[in-house]
This record gives C-alpha cells, structure tokens and sequence, in this order.
C-alpha cells in the first residue's frame, strides 16, 4: 500500500496591528545617525507592551485553527522561535494551554537559531511521515530585541505563522529537501547578554548567503526530484534587498522572477517565523495548483524545503492569514512609545506600579484551564453559562450545585457593556481601558482592553478576545498570562454612542 503524500494542511498568520514608520526612527536618530536617513522608508511590524513570542504564535494558531471548541486532533505541536520568554519552562506548553490543546499533545520547543521555525517544520514533517504524529501544528514567532539606532531596529518586525502537516486535505505536497549545518557566526547572542551582536554585512552576504544557500538549494532540488527550472515561487528571507535575491535564485538556476517579497516594506523580517511568513504570504497571493515552492531559512548554514501546492489550495481562501494582518494596520509615529514598549528606555511608572506580583503558581496550575484558556463553566441542567466555574451556579432562579461542565469562552462573539479609560491606574500604555464584555451566549467577563485606540472605545461595540501578556514579575523574571479584549472598529457604527449590549 501506498504511503500517503505528507505535506501543509492548513495555514495561519499574525503580524501585529501597530507599524511603526521607519522615517520617524531615522528623524529621532539623525541627530547621531545622519546615515540612516536613507533607511526611512517603509514601515516595520511592531509588537504591543503585552506581545511576546507566545501570544503571537497564539494567535497565529488561532487563525489557522479557527474558532470550533474541539481540537483534539492536534497531537503534536512544534513551536520554533529565538525569542522564548521563558529559559526554562515549555513554552510550547503555554501555548498549548491557551489554545486548550489535549494533555496527551506531544509539545518541542527549537531554539536558538533563525532555522528553528523551518527547523521545527522538518521535525513535524519527520513525525508526520513516521506515523509518530497525525495532525501536527507548527508555529514559529520572533520578537526581536535591538539596541536603538541599529539597522537591525529599522530591518527587523515582529510576528508568527502557523502551519498545520498532516496527511488528508493536502495543500501543499513536501517534496523534500535538505538542511545544512555550518557553523557560520553572522550574529550570536551569549546567555548573558540582551543584545545579538552582529557581524559586517559583506561578510555575511558575500562569505554567508552566496556560498551557503546555492549549495543548499542543489542539495533540495537533487533530495527531491525537482529541476531548478520548475521553481515557480522562491521563498528567501533576506535583509539585502530583492535584486540580491534575484541573483542568488539565478546563480541556483532558478529564474529570478521567481523571487517571492520579503516584506520588507510594509512588515520588516520577523525572524526564525519569517521562512513560513513569507511562504503563507505566497500561497495567498501568487501559488496556483501545480506551482513548485522553494522555502528557505539561512542561520548556521540553511534549510531548504521544496513543495508542490495542489488544488486542496483554495479551502484556505477565507483565512486572515499574512495578508489579511498586513492590512489590519495602525501607523506608529511615537518611537518613544516603541522604545518603552521594548524596555530600552527607564522610566517613572509611578507609586502605582510598586506592587508585588508574584504569581502563586499553585494557583496558576490549579486554575489553568480558567486562566490560561479562559474555560468557564455551563450548567448541564440550565444551560447557564458563567466565568469563573464555579460549584454552584450563578443562575438567579435554579441555584444547582456541581452541575457544571468546562465552557471555552475565547472564541465565542461578545459586546462592550459598559467600559472605562483610566488614567489613575498603573497602565504600560495609558490610558488603562477596561470594562465588563458580554458574551452573545450568555455570560460576562470584566476584562482589561487592548490595541485601543484613545476616543474610539463605546458600549455596544463588538471585541474579539485575544491572549497577552496580563504583568510582568520584574523581581522574579516571571510573567503572568490572560485574556483582554480588542474593541472591532467596524462594529461602531453599529450600535448609538452610550447604547449598552444586551
């Protein structure tokens, strides 16, 4: 019997709401960097206070996995990345308890290098082809940080792919490919250090890219059958712009054209997430049924992935993907903010901010699946939903006890009821909004908000629920994780300024 062809199931993306326009970096710098102001142009991705590498590939995840309750499916997960917030803990772990994953999910975490993203699609490939896994997830994401007035702060953006590998339902057949390990140092970070300290860049493009990735793409082309004429889409992050590129495609014997966009314009590259970014961008806009795909990751030495899209293709046309978070925009002018945001600058948060939030981690292990997942709780005998879950049941008229079952509130539908903008309370990115969210199903949450723009807040507008970071535990290196909701602008032309959801 056959083996069935292994290969992308499904796709999602995230890239953040807020751009930050590169021209009000280099107007800050110029004073310092006058050699910048070439740089100016475009705009980068930039990751809210409450954005990390988790939540971003939370919610590409999300995307891909759409709103159904049930994701038992999943039983392996892979989640590259060289910004983990944690050393030492599973980070795939709180990812996999935010999208409510089985406990029986077989979850890795690959690091520390810019392959981890097309690294950790290898192994779920691997696993797939092995039988060792049937619906595997992959998620890469990056949050990068860099010392101010670097190229790097201008080249750089944040942001996350999902990609789902799995053996039904093929969107993208796996050819094969092949990955080199070469120990060439272009940048490195020490376990010390915050900071990436990078090397000259005609190094690395002439010593790095030009010998390394040709080799790379002959080995793929030979593991997998495929002639270099028969790459329609070749997918290559690179920060020396598309005519470099171009050059490296034809040197392969791969016609230039075929050089698909980095996104350097209107996103900036986001890291070990920016291969699969780059390669869910190309089967939205440009990969038709048949087309050969290229996906390469350079990073001490390079992987190089080949597929073959298929007509299965078209049943992805209504994900948000990479395209649709790239119009999902709001430009950033204020490069204090992006400082602050990114803890470069010190700055007086006020009394306010002094407590201690030292996180009770028995309580955080114990409640989960409320805090982490936002799973409450509904009446089997009433139907009454509630959050917290709790023993008894907040139903007015049938007080029942130990009736309830756990109950996903994250991707139900739910208004603003009521809501404040706070400029007492302690907030990253004032001012604090906050209010109570009604959920179309019954039950209601007091939730922090957020990607609020100020004056544009009202009852009755729609939100969609999002995981952030909720506080940082500065003292101990701990940060602690919840749900807010982001108000849906289009929604207010639906209800009257003051009206309250129902």
């Amino acid at each position: 019997m056959a083996q069935q062809p292994v290969g992308l199931t499904a796709y999602g993306g995230y890239i953040p709401r807020l751009r930050l326009q590169r021209k009000s970096v280099v107007q800050a710098n110029a004073w310092v960097a006058p050699n910048f102001l070439g740089k100016g142009k475009g705009e980068r991705s930039m990751a809210n206070w409450d954005e990390d590498a988790v939540t971003m590939a939370v919610e590409a995840a999300r995307d891909l996995l759409g709103p159904e309750d049930d994701r038992s499916h999943v039983d392996a997960l892979f989640f590259g990345s060289t910004t983990m917030p944690f050393k030492d803990r599973l980070n795939s772990g709180i990812v996999s308890a935010a999208l409510t994953l089985d406990e029986n999910v077989r979850a890795v975490d690959v690091a520390s290098t810019q392959r981890a993203g097309t690294s950790a699609l290898l192994q779920a490939l691997s696993a797939v082809k092995a039988g060792e896994a049937k619906h595997a997830l992959v998620l890469a994401s990056d949050h990068r940080k860099t010392k101010a007035v670097t190229a790097q702060e201008l080249d750089f953006g944040d942001g996350a792919a999902a990609l789902s590998v799995g053996t039904e339902n093929v969107i993208a057949t796996y050819l094969g490919g092949a990955s080199l390990t070469v120990d060439f140092v272009d940048h490195f970070r020490g376990d010390t250090e915050e900071f990436d300290y990078n090397w000259e860049e005609r190094w690395i493009r002439d010593e790095g890219f030009a010998k390394i990735i040709p080799r790379a793409v002959k080995a793929a082309l030979e593991n997998s059958g495929v002639s270099a004429e028969e790459i329609r889409h070749f997918v290559l992050p690179c920060s020396f712009g598309m005519k470099f590129v171009q050059q490296l495609a034809k040197r392969s014997g791969i016609d230039p054209d075929a050089a698909r966009d980095t996104l350097a314009a209107n996103c900036g590259e986001t890291g070990a997430a920016h291969s699969l970014v780059m390669l869910i961008h190309t089967l939205q806009t440009e990969a038709k049924p048949g087309d050969k795909v290229l996906a390469l990751q350079f990073g001490g030495g390079c992987d190089a992935l080949v597929f073959e899209v298929t007509d299965k293709l078209a049943s992805q046309a209504g994900k948000r993907g990479i395209v649709g978070s790239l119009k999902d925009r709001m430009e950033e002018t204020n490069y204090m903010k992006f400082l602050t945001f990114n803890g470069l600058i010190e700055w007086e948060k006020g009394m306010r901010a002094e407590q201690d939030k030292k996180t009770a981690l028995t309580t955080l292990y114990r409640n989960e699946d409320m805090l982490m997942g936002l799973v409450g709780g509904r009446c089997r005998e009433t139907g009454v939903v509630q959050f917290p879950r709790s023993r008894i049941s907040v139903n007015p008229n049938n007080h029942t006890v130990d009736t309830q079952e756990p109950y996903k509130f994250a991707e139900k539908k739910a208004k603003i009821l009521s809501w404040s903008a706070d400029f007492l309370s302690f907030s990253m990115n004032p001012p604090n909004h906050y209010g109570m969210v009604v959920f179309d199903e019954g039950g209601r949450i007091m939730m922090d908000f957020t990607d609020v723009e100020t004056g544009t807040v009202d009852s009755g507008m729609e939100v969609k629920l999002v995981f952030r970071i909720k506080e940082f535990d500065d003292k101990r290196g701990f940060r602690r994780y919840f749900w807010k909701a982001v108000p849906i602008a289009s929604s207010a032309a639906k209800t009257q300024p003051g009206q309250a959801a129902e």
